[in-house]
């Protein structure tokens, strides 16, 4: 049989819920290494970004 999608694929294979658990792991585990990265960083780190749509009356001259 050949396969005609990435569903066959998928429900056909074997250890099929090993895949998708570590792929669920990996996804948590990044998402949470985002998280903390953002939340670790301290408030000054991002005062810029916060402030510009404020900054209107500043032109970019490097575009």
């Amino acid at each position: 049989m050949i396969p005609q999608s990435v569903k066959d694929i998928v429900a056909n294979g074997e250890n099929v819920g090993l895949y998708q658990t570590i792929a669920m792991i990996l996804f948590i585990i990044f998402f949470l290494g985002i998280v903390f990265y953002v939340f670790s960083r301290p408030k000054k780190f991002y005062e810029e970004e916060a402030n510009a749509p404020l900054n209107d009356d500043i032109e970019d001259t490097d575009l």
